[in-house]
C-alpha cells in the first residue's frame, strides 16, 4: 500500500539533485559552477575599418559643429564636457578621450600596440553605436540625424545628404570582409587613391 503513495518532499528532493547533477554542474554539487568556465573570444561577425574611424570619422566627432536644439542654434563638439567627452560627458555609451593619431605605416603599430591606444578606444565606443553594415539602423547616424531616437545634444546634421552624416553612413555600410579585422587592407579601398595612409576619404 505505501508503494502507491506519492514520494515525499525530502524524497522529492534527492530525486530532484540527482538529475541535476547530470546538467553541468561540478559533479561533487549540482548547485556549483563546473570547474573550468571557458569564455572564447568572438570568432564570427564583421568589424568595421578603424583606418577609416581614424581619418574620416573621429574629425568630425571632433569638429566645432552647428547644432540646433529646438531651435537654438549654437556651436559645439561631440566630445565636449558635458556631451560625450570621457570624464564629464552625460551622453551615455559613447564616450570620447582625447587622442592622438595611430601612425599606421610604422611598423611597431601592431594591432596589440593599436588596441591599447585612446583613438582605439573611441573608435571601438563608436562602433559599439552601429549595426555593422547598416547605417540606417545605427544610433551613431541617426542620433546626429534626430531620426527616429531623441538626442539631447540636438540636431547635428542638417540630413542624409550632409558631408558628415554621409562619412558616417560609409563608414558603417562598408564592414572589412568576414574573417578580416578592423586593420584590414581592405579598407584601402575607403580611399581616394586607395591607401589608408594618404587617400582621401571616399563618402560615396
Amino acid at each position: 500500500m505505501n508503494a502507491s503513495r506519492p514520494p515525499g518532499p525530502v524524497a522529492a528532493a534527492v530525486v530532484a539533485l540527482a538529475l541535476l547533477s547530470g546538467c553541468g554542474g561540478s559533479g561533487e554539487n549540482p548547485f556549483d559552477n563546473a570547474p573550468q568556465i571557458s569564455n572564447p573570444a568572438q570568432t564570427s561577425g564583421q568589424k568595421l575599418s578603424f583606418a577609416y574611424f581614424q581619418r574620416c570619422v573621429y574629425p568630425v566627432l571632433q569638429a566645432r559643429l552647428q547644432i540646433d536644439i529646438n531651435g537654438a542654434v549654437s556651436i559645439n563638439s561631440c566630445a565636449a564636457a558635458g556631451c560625450h567627452d570621457n570624464a564629464n560627458g552625460t551622453g551615455g555609451a559613447l564616450r570620447l578621450f582625447p587622442a592622438d593619431a595611430v601612425d599606421l605605416a610604422n611598423p611597431a603599430s601592431t594591432p596589440e600596440a593599436i588596441r591599447a591606444t585612446d583613438m582605439y578606444k573611441n573608435f571601438y565606443s563608436s562602433q559599439g553605436e552601429t549595426v555593422i553594415g547598416s547605417a540606417a539602423a545605427s544610433r551613431l547616424l541617426n542620433k546626429p540625424l534626430i531620426r527616429g531616437v531623441l538626442h539631447g545634444g540636438g540636431l547635428i546634421f542638417s540630413g542624409e545628404q550632409d558631408p558628415n552624416a554621409k562619412l558616417f553612413a560609409y563608414w558603417i555600410s562598408r564592414p572589412m570582409p568576414k574573417g578580416q579585422d578592423e586593420f584590414s587592407s581592405a579598407a584601402n579601398g575607403m580611399f581616394t587613391p586607395p591607401d589608408a595612409v594618404t587617400g582621401a576619404c571616399n563618402s560615396d
